[in-house]
Parts: structure tokens; C-alpha cells; sequence
């Protein structure tokens, strides 16, 4: 059912916690699984996210999608962390049952609410991003297979 990599990933995950003082923190869940996920970035001077931790309140896969989001952000700058997609987060995981993509949409949803906030902590617009759901399901954006 699921992948080695998102079984090692919920097993063993990768950079889990806070970071105190984080540049931007973003919470999102969705209502309907009760997942929770919530991201800390500390990004430099330059608009390199330095490290990335999560905190995750949910199933498996859930945990797994937050600690390879945190994998895929963490040395790039704020504008290639913005392209990590759902997608993105499962082709490193070698995919993820049907029924748990909105795990991963929750991983990007996280970095954007992450982003969102860093942005407006510095008082700066980030191309491409916009205001961030804190339940996913309240434009009923469809996943990226």
C-alpha cells in the first residue's frame, strides 16, 4: 500500500519540531481527515530558507508528506520553495495511495501559509503566492496526480 520512501519517512521522519523565532510559521488542516499540519521556515538575509521543521497531527502519511516537504525546501531560496507542489512531495515519496493525496496538498499548502507569513512579518509581496486556506477544502482545490 505505501511506497518505502513514505514509510521511512513516517518511521524515521526529518526535521520534526519548531523553531523558535521562525522567519514565517504556517498552520493548515483539513476539516474533513482532521489532519493538521504545521510548518516553521528560518530564512536568511538572502531569501534562503535555512532550516524547515513541521509539526504534524495526523495519519502516516500525512507525517511522511510533511518531513519530504521539509526535505525539498530546506538550502532553496523562498521563490523555489513556492514551486514545490503536491506532485513534487509525492514523486520523492514514489507516490502515495489515492486515498492519501491530500496529504501532500497539505505539505504545499503548509510551505505557501509558511511563505504567506514570512512575507508579511518582512512587509513583502512574494510573486506568485497568495493568501493561504487554513482548511483546505475551503476552495476545494484538486490535487496534482
Amino acid at each position: 500500500m505505501y511506497t518505502e520512501k513514505v514509510m521511512d519517512h513516517f518511521s524515521n521522519p526529518r526535521n520534526m519540531g519548531e523553531i523558535e523565532n521562525a522567519s514565517g510559521v504556517g498552520t493548515v488542516g483539513n476539516a474533513k481527515c482532521g489532519d493538521i499540519m504545521r510548518m516553521y521556515l528560518d530564512i536568511d538575509e538572502n531569501g534562503v530558507i535555512k532550516d524547515c521543521k513541521f509539526k504534524t497531527f495526523g495519519c502516516g502519511a500525512a507525517v511522511a508528506t510533511s518531513s519530504m516537504a521539509t526535505e525539498l525546501v530546506k538550502g532553496k531560496t523562498v521563490q523555489e520553495a513556492l514551486q514545490v507542489t503536491n506532485k513534487t512531495v509525492m514523486e520523492a515519496l514514489d507516490g502515495l495511495p489515492p486515498v492519501k493525496v491530500h496529504c501532500s496538498l497539505l505539505a504545499e499548502e503548509a510551505i505557501h501559509a509558511a511563505l504567506w507569513d514570512y512575507a508579511e512579518k518582512n512587509n513583502i509581496k512574494i510573486e506568485g503566492l497568495s493568501k493561504p486556506k487554513e482548511d483546505i477544502h475551503e476552495e476545494e482545490k484538486e490535487p496534482e496526480y
